[in-house]
């Protein structure tokens, strides 16, 4: 199926969710605020737009731009459930081509304690404060097999939640009341607002924070550079295994 939703302008992860990679830093790492916001001007975003974003990942790139968009201090985000392949079943109709729209001005109010750097993750463990949740499948956390990046295994002191099981059979979120019930298990007493959300580059978790905002369990903070960043550094530990 070739098209868009009509209207719709096309966000890069890499180009435009994304800074360059660096020599320290994860596969995804954030751009700076304010190109973001220049970038987000340039897509004809302003402060007062309601911005919708989906894509065909099941959602875990369009969380990235919800998060990112939150972040930047902007609440009129949202993200298509069940993204582009429930827009076709639903008959919904498509536009090929660019779309045509005139450039913006968005001034950021940007969230810093939303995000978490390695820095502070490491401090925070340390601590023991907080809880650390991986977004990724439970085969690559146990460090059984890792497709992607140069060393198996978790952040010791982690725990597991793959973004996948906040989706049902179809795609979409699951209800509400389910979520909650999920979280509330993986949170095991800790609140909502101590949890700090991982993945292997900061895409996914980003997905997990949107499951917790519709179960209504919010403050969650994103460690942005994830595992691709914090295995640049071979002096820091690495686990392998299932934690219980």
């Amino acid at each position: 199926m070739r098209g868009h939703i009509p209207g719709a302008r096309y966000a890069d992860l890499n180009r435009d969710l994304s800074a360059p990679v660096g020599s320290g830093t994860g596969r995804h790492p954030l751009p700076a605020a304010e190109a973001f916001a220049d970038r987000l001007g340039a897509l004809g975003i302003g402060n007062g737009s309601q911005v919708v974003a989906y894509d065909e990942a099941n959602g875990s790139f369009a969380a990235r731009a919800w998060w990112m968009l939150r972040w930047l201090g902007h609440e009129a985000a949202a993200v298509l459930d069940g993204g582009f392949k429930a827009w076709i079943a639903a008959g919904g109709e498509l536009q090929t081509g660019q779309a045509t729209f005139a450039p913006a001005r968005f001034t950021p109010h940007i969230g810093a304690h939303l995000a978490v750097s390695t820095p502070q993750l490491e401090q925070a463990l340390r601590d023991g404060a907080g809880l650390l949740v991986d977004a990724r499948a439970e085969e690559r956390y146990a460090g059984l097999v890792e497709p992607i990046d140069a060393v198996a295994g978790h952040i010791p002191g982690a725990v597991n939640h793959p973004f996948t099981a906040n989706l049902g059979a179809d795609g979409r979120f699951l209800p509400a009341a389910e979520l909650k019930r999920r979280w509330q298990e993986r949170l095991a007493g800790e609140a909502p607002p101590n949890l700090i959300a991982m993945c292997g580059s900061g895409v996914t978790a980003c997905h997990n924070l949107l499951a917790l905002e519709i179960a209504g369990l919010t403050g969650g903070k994103l460690y942005a550079g994830s595992w691709s960043e914090w295995i640049r550094d071979p002096t820091r530990p690495v686990a392998h295994g299932k934690k219980p």
